[in-house]
């Protein structure tokens, strides 16, 4: 009884590995930048706008 080849099973655990890898790392690039890089960011501009403002006006 001889062993039948296995055609193309490398080829298709490839390629849902590396659709899997980029469906996750994109989904982790979105979870970072919305719910840490932006809030993080906008903190920053309110306080340097906060910072101008009292410059302005002479407090500092």
């Amino acid at each position: 009884m001889p062993i039948v080849p296995i055609v193309g099973k490398l080829r298709r655990k490839l390629i849902a590995d590396l659709s899997i890898a980029m469906g996750l790392g994109v989904s982790c690039g979105y979870l970072y930048w919305y719910s840490v890089h932006i809030p993080a960011m906008k903190k920053r501009d309110d306080f340097y706008l906060k910072y101008e403002a009292k410059k302005l006006a002479g407090g500092v």
